[in-house]
């Protein structure tokens, strides 16, 4: 593509999209399930001036648990117009919602809908998780079940021009038991994936049984990419269980990156030498005791995202409450630089000046790394097993570029004070883009 005719919001770098324009919108995945009301989970539009709720776009049925999303068009996958479609799946109903945000940003459509049974007949498939678009008009999307629901790891491409399904995009070898989250790197010819559990485990709610019975991963994967096989697995043991959402840095000729074990709240680097990847836990958090819980607390981090420009690290410990922001210019030897308290179990003094239910749980970082968003619901049933009367919301960091994080006061949505009644807010998609959707080529 002649890069005068590249659309605006794509880049054909990391340093040029730190030069992007502000968010004007941004675009919140937001459930009823598990809150009590019988009404469709719906995508929301916040003004991302003033934090207001501008519009909501509900979905045509009941019961999907809406979770990650993410774009048919991206940086690294710049085939056709602008970004103009948000891929938003029921990770619960295995519905998949294409949805039209190019002729009216501030209030999206459904344009097209592909229904569980359409997506298990072409992929045998269910439980959609992790979108990203690829090269070649693709649009692939990792899936956690098979279809019956037991675990399994595979991912469904869908066309990102006309959004049928086309199949699966692995092609044979062995595949591992479990899936979760992935990122590829083009120039490394690879993409990595993590494992969560099988879904019949963690859909419940979370028994600690079913980790010892093996129900749960502890593996990352990384695939070659243009072959689309599993070439090398890493076992990261009982300090590594529960490895969720997985973090390249954007340098596209990094071969290294960060992945979040859940449980065991440690956070490993991972990287490639002589060939052959190896990991090291380069963070751990200490489990607390709390009176009431069978077990010491773990800081349970759920989600992490690194800046365009490579330097810093975010997490959440979602139970524990706090979020995290750690210097990695040396990515061996992450340092922190900035720490918040946002609820938590532990009963811990808020940074927050107000009462904040739940723990900081998804975040969103803007391009140019100054401003982190952050959400709290979890899961439905996990929700409500540890935060019982869960109150979702919204809100902004103010992000330091020389590092520190201050919260912003005055940006705060409470998705527990609508008139359709309470919802939980999940994933944030930036209108032009953002740390989680742009791979470079």
């Amino acid at each position: 593509m002649d890069p005068q005719d590249k659309p605006s919001s794509f880049h054909t770098s990391p340093a040029e999209a730190l030069r992007a324009p502000a968010e004007e919108v941004l675009y919140l995945a937001c459930l009823h399930e598990g809150t009590g009301v019988d009404r469709p989970d719906f995508l929301a539009v916040v003004d991302a001036e003033d934090g207001r709720l501008v519009h909501e776009t509900p979905m045509p049925n009941v019961g999907d648990e809406l979770h990650h999303f993410g774009w048919n068009r991206c940086s690294s996958a710049c085939h056709g117009p602008d970004r103009s479609h948000l891929i938003v799946p029921g990770f619960r109903s295995s519905r998949i919602h294409v949805v039209n945000v190019a002729d009216d940003p501030r209030r999206p459509r459904i344009e097209h809908v592909i229904e569980p049974g359409e997506l298990v007949r072409a992929t045998g498939l269910t439980r959609p998780h992790t979108v990203h678009c690829m090269p070649g008009d693709n649009i692939v999307i990792s899936m956690l079940g098979d279809a019956d629901g037991n675990g399994t790891c595979g991912f469904a491409v869908l066309d990102a021009r006309t959004f049928e399904v086309k199949g699966r995009w692995e092609d044979g070898g062995e595949r591992p038991p479990l899936n979760y989250d992935f990122w590829y790197q083009p120039r490394q010819n690879v993409l990595a994936s993590s494992e969560f559990g099988e879904p019949t485990a963690y859909e419940p709610g979370f028994d600690p049984d079913d980790v010892a019975a093996g129900r749960y991963g502890s593996r990352l994967h990384f695939w070659n990419l243009a072959e689309r096989r599993v070439e090398q697995t890493l076992e990261l043991g009982d300090t590594g269980l529960i490895p969720l959402e997985i973090r390249w840095l954007h340098d596209p000729d990094a071969d290294q990156g960060y992945v979040g074990a859940a449980l065991s709240s440690t956070m490993w680097h991972f990287h490639r030498t002589n060939g052959s990847y190896g990991a090291e836990a380069v963070i751990a958090v200490d489990s607390v005791e709390q009176d009431g819980w069978p077990f010491p607390v773990p800081g349970l981090i759920t989600d992490l995202v690194v800046s365009m420009d490579d330097r810093f690290l975010y997490f959440s410990n979602w139970l524990h409450g706090d979020l995290r922001q750690y210097d990695i210019t040396d990515p061996a030897k992450p340092r922190l630089t900035g720490q918040l308290q946002l609820g938590g179990v532990l009963g811990r003094p808020s940074d927050a000046g107000r009462e904040l239910g739940g723990g900081p749980q998804m975040l969103q970082l803007s391009l140019d790394g100054r401003r982190l968003y952050v959400t709290n619901s979890l899961y439905s049933t996990w929700d409500n097993q540890f935060y019982p009367g869960l109150r979702s919301w919204l809100l902004r960091v103010d992000c330091d570029p020389a590092g520190g994080m201050e919260l912003d006061r005055d940006f705060f949505l409470d998705l527990s004070d609508r008139p359709g009644g309470p919802a939980r807010a999940h994933e944030v998609r930036l209108q032009g883009g953002d740390c989680t959707t742009e791979i470079f080529q």
